[in-house]
């Protein structure tokens, strides 16, 4: 701890640990400094299962081709153009060579899931889930001989134009309070776990959200290099926010609290009112839009409306449906106005037009007459028993971050480059990501911009 180290990571996620292992492969001394307990390492990493890479054809993993351009095709349609075109594309290039490389760091694969997914083609799932996936990288890491250090929570970065010099730790690590490192790779995620930091921008609302994933990630590294000249980019309001069981924890509830169900049902405000169309693009696209729709709602509250002609459509869930013989009990069981409900319900009903039902392609299944529509997949909900589940926004990480260019080299407010600092993760996906989401790009932008600011940072410490 009392050495100066070629390159100092801060965070200990995919992102971090991506960076931790290319810089090493490139001859750098690396220390990684991780906030939370050992157990708890991996900020939100240990809560995902899969990763979108463009590939130019099926693999023993993956059931076709997805290439470059439809990836981007993707990103510009979700983020409604909101992207830095030029990161965005070299992300995309480069998310090609991923694929491989994370298995050389000895991460395996599984065959990719079907059902409402539909990631089959364009996702790689990791064998045993984002846990094991972190445990084989911490695994790498440690054979090549970089340092980590867990419950090492930095409080401060001494910060001269735009040149990163030490961080100070919260308390003395072996003695040492400070750590000078030549460089530094910022990947400790967003402020998604800082109530107060959400309420400057969303008010009292955010007492209501919960966060699926680690309590660590609390913007503090952020802040810090906010404050001290970085260049920030992203809508602080915007972020990776999906609908999660209301009955989740508060915090670290992880993938399994997330519902898939929307787009079998309806989904109603504690006024029983529908508010967004349920069927307006394939799920894995969508479903990080809704956790914002729920958090625009009265008392961020909502419920998944669906009869029992569906319950094995959709993954189970950690917690059962609530059900009712009749739409009226089951509005009661709700706190929903039980004539509203079915008034609802039944305009809707009415509003159905028949079609071919498929939930892999946007079918023809569709209402017509009704606001908010139901573009697909709408089929009447009339078989009891009625079921439901309530849900609130589930915050997974925020968007506001550090502005970078392609060597992940953050930006200063003047527009110079850094002279030293790099960033990768969540802590710069709103250079990606301005808005929207769609599954397994997180992951994406960690590994690869994580991967280059390793090298990049390796390669300036040496010069």
């Amino acid at each position: 701890m009392n050495q100066k180290f070629d390159v100092l990571v801060i965070g200990g996620g995919n992102a971090a640990l991506c960076a931790a292992i290319s810089a090493r492969h490139a001859g750098a001394s690396v220390l990684v400094l991780e906030g939370a307990p050992k157990f708890y390492r991996g900020g939100n990493t240990r809560h995902t299962r899969n990763m979108r890479c463009a590939h130019d054809a099926a693999t023993d993993i993956l059931t076709g081709p997805y290439t470059e351009e439809e990836f981007w095709d993707d990103l510009l349609r979700l983020t409604g153009g909101q992207t830095d075109e030029e990161l965005a594309k070299f992300m995309i290039r480069e998310s090609k060579d991923i694929l491989n490389w994370i298995v050389e760091q000895g991460v395996r694969w599984q065959p990719s899931l079907g059902g409402t997914l539909s990631l089959g083609r364009t996702n790689s799932f990791f064998l045993g889930g984002g846990r094991a996936m972190l445990n084989a990288l911490y695994l790498t890491a440690e054979k090549l001989g970089v340092e980590i250090v867990y419950d090492a929570e930095v409080v401060d970065l001494q910060i001269e134009d735009g040149m990163f010099l030490s961080a100070k730790l919260k308390q003395p690590i072996e003695g040492v309070s400070e750590v000078r490192a030549s460089t530094l790779v910022a990947a400790a995620g967003g402020f998604e776990a800082n109530i107060e930091w959400l309420k400057e921008y969303w008010g009292e609302a955010a007492d209501n959200f919960l966060i699926r994933g680690t309590p660590y990630n609390r913007g503090s590294i952020l802040k810090m290099l906010l404050d001290k000249g970085v260049q920030d980019i992203g809508d602080p309001t915007q972020c990776h926010a999906v609908a999660i069981d209301a009955r989740a924890p508060k915090f670290d509830g992880g993938i399994i609290t997330r519902h898939d169900s929307v787009v079998f049902g309806i989904v109603v405000n504690k006024h029983a009112q529908r508010f967004y169309d349920e069927g307006e693009d394939i799920w894995p696209k969508r479903y990080a839009i809704w956790g914002r729709l729920v958090a625009a709602q009265p008392d961020q509250i909502a419920y998944i409306i669906f009869d029992s002609t569906v319950v094995t459509s959709f993954m189970p869930t950690l917690f059962p449906p609530i059900a009712g013989a009749t739409l009226a009990e089951l509005a009661g069981k709700l706190g929903l106005e039980p004539a509203a409900l079915e008034k609802t319900v039944a305009d809707f009903n009415a509003a159905v037009r028949p079609g071919t039902f498929d939930h892999t392609i946007l079918d023809d299944c569709r209402t017509e007459g009704i606001t908010p529509p139901k573009t697909h997949w709408a089929r009447r909900i009339e078989t009891p028993p009625y079921l439901a589940y309530p849900v609130r926004p589930g915050i997974t990480f925020t968007y506001l971050g550090t502005r970078v260019n392609k060597q992940a080299r953050m930006v200063m407010k003047d527009g110079k480059p850094s002279a030293n600092m790099f960033a990768a993760g969540e802590i710069m996906a709103g250079n990606v990501l301005g808005k929207g989401y769609a599954a397994g790009i997180g992951m994406t932008i960690g590994s690869v911009f994580g991967r280059v600011a390793g090298r990049e940072a390796a390669k300036n410490a040496r010069n």
